[in-house]
C-alpha cells in the first residue's frame, strides 16, 4: 500500500487542504492553489488519474504535481491489511488500525493519506470538504461547552483543547424511487343542536392514493467503531455543495475507510424509506377528522447508491467515572452534538450555597417574626 504525501510546485513543503479558501495551502512559502491550479500543472497524470478512477484501480489520485510514495510493511495475510507503514518524508513508522485512510506521521508532523484505502473498491464517489477550520472548530467549541454549567475546568486545559480533530467519516448515502398505495377509511363528524335535540352526522368515506415516491440522501453512517453518536449526530449536510473525491482534500485531515457495505445497511436503509413513503402517503389524505389506514403497501423501484466522506470536527474526554464523553461539530455548517462531563464537586458546592441561603432566609423570616 502506498503512502502519499503532497507537495508544494514551488517549495517542494507540505501542502494541507485550507476549509477558509477552498484551496491547497502550504505551510512553508504560503502558497495556495485551488484544485484546477493543481490540475493544469499536470494535465497528463491527471488524466492516468482519471481513468485509473474510473475504473476503479486509482492508488494515488490527489491534488499536487509532486507526490512521494512509500509501500507499507508486509504484514500475514490474516492481519486484515496490516496496520504500520513508512512516513516518506522522515522514515518513521506509521501505524494505524484498519480503517485509518488518512492520518499524521507523530515525529515530522507530515499529513499522509494511505492510498490503498482510499481506492479500487473504497473509492469514494464523493466529497464534502471542509469549510470550517480549526481555530473556528476550537472557538466553537468553546462556546458550546462554556454554555454548559458544571463542566470540569479539565475540560478546558490547553491539552484538551489541542485534542479537536478534523476526521472524514465515510457514509452510505442513497436515492430511491418507490411507488406506494394506500386504501384508508375517512370519518367526518357534523353535531348541531335544534331545540333540545342533539344531532350527531358521521359521513364515512373509502379512501385511497397512489403515486411515484422520490427520496433522496438517506446518509447511514458506514463505520462500526464507536462512533455512531459523532458520525450522525451532525446530520444533515448541505449535499449541493458534493465535489468529486480527490485524496487532496484528505491532506491535514484524519479519515476513516468504512466497515459497513452496502448489502450491511440495505434492509435498515429500505425501511426507513418505506415509513417516510407511507407517511407521506397518509399527509396527501387530509380533510378528514378521522383517518384509519387498512393498507398501505410501498414497493421499491430503483436504488442509487454512493459512497462518501463528510467533515467532522470531533473531541473526545474520559470522564473520572471511566465512561467516554463525545463532542462533534458538523464540518460545513457548524451544528453542535455533545455530551460534556459533569464535575460533581460542582454540583455539591451549589446545592451547598443554595441550602445556605434558603437556610439563612428562613432564619431571617422567622426573626422578623
Amino acid at each position: 500500500m502506498a503512502v502519499i504525501s503532497y507537495k508544494c510546485p514551488n517549495c517542494d513543503g507540505e501542502l494541507v487542504f485550507h476549509p477558509a479558501t477552498q484551496k491547497y495551502k502550504c505551510e512553508y512559502c504560503a502558497s495556495a492553489f485551488s484544485q484546477e491550479e493543481l490540475v493544469q500543472m499536470r494535465p497528463a497524470q491527471e488524466e492516468e488519474e482519471r481513468a485509473a478512477e474510473s475504473h476503479g484501480t486509482l492508488e494515488g489520485a490527489g491534488p499536487s504535481p509532486s507526490m512521494q510514495e512509500s509501500g507499507g510493511a508486509k504484514q500475514p495475510q490474516d492481519a486484515e491489511e496490516g496496520v504500520m507503514y513508512r512516513c516518506p518524508s522522515c522514515g518513521a513508522q506509521i501505524v494505524t488500525d484498519r480503517t485509518t485512510a488518512a492520518t499524521f506521521c507523530y515525529y515530522c508532523h507530515n499529513p499522509v493519506v494511505l492510498s490503498g484505502r482510499v481506492s479500487g473498491e473504497f473509492l469514494p464517489h464523493k466529497i464534502i470538504p471542509f469549510t470550517i477550520d480549526k481555530q473556528q472548530a476550537t472557538e466553537k467549541f468553546l462556546e458550546y461547552a462554556h454554555s454548559k454549567k458544571f463542566v470540569p475546568k479539565a475540560f478546558f486545559n490547553k491539552q484538551q483543547i489541542e485534542k479537536i480533530s478534523g476526521v472524514y467519516f465515510p457514509y452510505w448515502m442513497a436515492d430511491m424511487d418507490m411507488r406506494g398505495s394506500l386504501q384508508a377509511e375517512g370519518k367526518n363528524l357534523r353535531v348541531w343542536r335544534s331545540g333540545d335535540t342533539e344531532y350527531t352526522e358521521t359521513k364515512v368515506y373509502h379512501v385511497e392514493r397512489r403515486g411515484n415516491i422520490h427520496l433522496e440522501d438517506i446518509t447511514k453512517n458506514a463505520l462500526k467503531k464507536n462512533s455512531l453518536k459523532l458520525a450522525e449526530g451532525v446530520l444533515p449536510y448541505d449535499v449541493s455543495k458534493v465535489q468529486g473525491f480527490h485524496m487532496g482534500y484528505l491532506s491535514g485531515f484524519l479519515a476513516e475507510k468504512r466497515d459497513l457495505e452496502r448489502d450491511d445497511l440495505q434492509a435498515e436503509v429500505l425501511e426507513d424509506a418505506k415509513e417516510f413513503a407511507k407517511r407521506l402517503l397518509q399527509e396527501t389524505a387530509g380533510g378528514y377528522g378521522h383517518l384509519r389506514v387498512n393498507s398501505c403497501q410501498v414497493q421499491t423501484q430503483k436504488e442509487h447508491w454512493d459512497y462518501i466522506m463528510l467533515p467532522v470536527w470531533t473531541v473526545t474526554y474520559k470522564g473520572r467515572d471511566g465512561k467516554i464523553y463525545y463532542y462533534s461539530m458538523n464540518g460545513q455548517n457548524g451544528k453542535v452534538y455533545g455530551e460534556l462531563p459533569v464535575d460533581g464537586a460542582k454540583v455539591w458546592i451549589l446545592g451547598i450555597v443554595i441550602f445556605m441561603l434558603v437556610l439563612l432566609l428562613g432564619l431571617l423570616g422567622g426573626w422578623m417574626l
